[in-house]
């Protein structure tokens, strides 16, 4: 509770001066999702705990729907919240991740919030011994999740601890796999946009690495040096990722044309005073936008190196869509991926 106030704000990038929308908030605000269908519903995550709904439609500075204790409140941050398809009686519904180990998920009946617990992240070999033979279970601290784009059941879960969890909304109880992927808090975990196997993760202790799902090692592991804070897929490209370090530089790396170092790395903001905290695609434009921890939105155009598309050759046209994008990706990890022979011994 003493981070205070918090603010709520839309901008356009034709008026970078002024927002459209501003919304003030007795907590701060730590993360905030757009509904697919309906873009005038925002999900909100604050830091004391609670998560609301917030309709642009409407001429009021609160919030639509709102979480409180009665009603399931997370007991720590909310790190981040995702949108989800309707449920099978056409529900809205969100799910939410925090510092308290809860993954949950809200669902929108008449005019309340209803919380499900979907899962609860437990620290293996943590149950601490009491006297009077009491044992008290550690919980993970969860810091992001992201949802399989064809698989409705399966996301991941980053953890505070360094650990990715794969889980299914269908099991509470147990997690399909676990990842031992960092030594340091998982800040982002992101799967891939065109490769359905394929995901990416950052941590506070310097790396990026690039996973398959289906196998418990890294396949590309890049160290920045700094405190990665956030990592981004691009939308046009499954071999393009960015990333954002504590020391205010961004990075832009294309697999498919340098598999060992980024190919643009610039300073963003100064790094005594500042550090730099998100960075987003724009899903149609070849803009980011780049958070910082003093509050300024910062939005980069990616110069014409840095998405370059195939060269068409005379007489012929270049494939595109999804199915090129897959096999590209496909390619860049059969290089690294062990034989199947291999593998067994």
């Amino acid at each position: 509770m003493k981070q205070g106030q918090g603010m709520l704000l839309l901008y356009s990038l034709k008026n970078p001066c002024f927002p459209e929308y501003v919304f003030s908030s007795e907590s701060g605000i730590m993360c905030l999702d757009f509904h697919n269908d309906y873009p005038y519903l925002m999900a909100v995550g604050f830091y004391d705990g609670s998560v609301a709904i917030y309709n642009l439609k409407k001429a009021t500075s609160q919030p639509t729907y709102n979480s409180s204790t009665s009603s399931g409140k997370h007991m720590e941050p909310v790190w981040q919240v995702k949108w989800q398809s309707n449920d099978l009686c056409n529900n809205l519904n969100f799910f939410s991740v925090s510092s308290d180990g809860r993954i949950v998920s809200w669902t929108l009946i008449k005019n309340k919030l209803v919380h499900t617990d979907i899962i609860k992240l437990s620290v293996e070999g943590t149950a601490v011994q009491w006297p009077e033979r009491l044992q008290l279970q550690m919980f993970g601290c969860g810091t992001s999740f992201d949802f399989h784009k064809k698989i409705d059941y399966l996301f991941l879960v980053g953890t505070e601890e360094g650990k990715i969890y794969k889980c299914s909304k269908y099991y509470s109880r147990q997690f399909l796999d676990v990842f031992e992927a960092h030594h340091m808090a998982v800040d982002s975990v992101r799967w891939n946009p065109y490769h359905l196997k394929v995901f990416i993760s950052c941590s506070s202790d310097w790396t990026v690495k690039i996973w398959d799902h289906t196998i418990k090692t890294p396949m590309f592991v890049y160290d920045l040096s700094c405190a990665v804070g956030d990592v981004a897929w691009s939308p046009y490209s499954s071999t393009v990722f960015a990333a954002v370090t504590a020391d205010g530089k961004a990075h832009v790396f294309d697999l498919s044309i340098n598999k060992y170092e980024a190919l643009c790395t610039q300073q963003v903001v100064t790094k005594k005073k500042n550090k730099l905290t998100h960075i987003q695609f724009n899903p149609v434009y070849p803009v980011i936008i780049v958070g910082d921890e003093q509050g300024h939105v910062i939005s980069l155009k990616l110069s014409p190196n840095l998405r370059k598309m195939p060269k068409e050759k005379k007489g012929q046209k270049v494939k595109k869509g999804p199915e090129v994008e897959i096999a590209k990706l496909e390619k860049l990890l059969n290089l690294v991926r062990e034989p199947e022979g291999k593998a067994e011994e």
